[in-house]
């Protein structure tokens, strides 16, 4: 994710985040995501409950979770969100949960969204104002990724 526009969040592991083995309990870390998409979005300019409002949801179709250690009580973390895919139908946010203090990986996954109305039916193209915001911040990402590849 070195190459995309980063959204980074902080999160320090709280007692109830952990499950009777001491680590990190695998839902926390979906909730953990879920917060940084939504921050993500708010940043670029996207209220959920306005796009509610205006009859918009964006479910979670895919969730791709590769879980690589376990995060521990007190642990202050990293949570880095990018869009990596936009096709005009769905939108790809790819993150990673990290250690603040060695950057150490626990977990990557890729999260898969669509745009429906309230009614639960399938938007066939991103409303405008979904469209507007993810092709900036798509593009500008792959722009500064295409930057990053020229040879110096």
């Amino acid at each position: 994710m070195e190459n995309q526009k980063l959204h980074i969040m902080e999160q320090k592991v709280y007692y109830a985040d952990t499950d009777a083995y001491g680590v990190v309990w695998h839902g926390s870390y979906l909730r953990w995501l879920e917060a940084a998409r939504v921050e993500l979005c708010e940043r670029m300019g996207l209220d959920l409950i306005d796009l509610k409002n205006n009859d918009i949801a964006l479910p979670v179709v895919n969730l791709n979770v590769r879980y690589k250690a376990s995060a521990k009580l007190n642990d202050k973390l990293i949570i880095e969100t990018s869009i990596t895919k936009y096709n005009g139908l769905s939108v790809t946010f790819s993150q990673a949960i990290k250690s603040l203090e060695t950057s150490k990986t626990f977990i990557e996954a890729d999260i898969d969204v669509v745009a429906i109305n309230n009614a639960g039916k399938l938007y066939r193209r991103m409303p405008k104002v979904l469209a507007d915001a993810f092709s900036r911040e798509f593009d500008s990402s792959e722009k500064k990724e295409k930057e990053c590849l020229q040879p110096v």
